[in-house]
């Protein structure tokens, strides 16, 4: 896991500190929502031909990692 998340990186001179892929300007964001709307990991690999398959999992891993919590407590106005 740790290799896949080696591959995002945080640099604010890059899409304003946004985590990235490899530092090559394609936010983890980026490639999420292209993945829930229902494109296959081969599809984007298709269409960014700089982009590796375990780019795509390690977007997928560290989306899983910032939801790793503990416990959510109920907030009620």
């Amino acid at each position: 896991m740790n290799m896949l998340l080696s591959r995002i990186t945080i640099d604010p001179d890059i899409c304003h500190g946004k985590p990235v892929i490899r530092g090559l300007r394609y936010p983890v964001e980026t490639i999420l929502e292209m993945l829930s709307s229902g494109m296959t990991i081969d599809e984007i690999l298709a269409d960014y031909e700089d982009l590796e398959r375990d780019d795509i999992l390690a977007a997928l891993t560290f989306a899983a990692q910032l939801s790793r919590v503990k416990r959510l407590d109920l907030v009620t106005a």
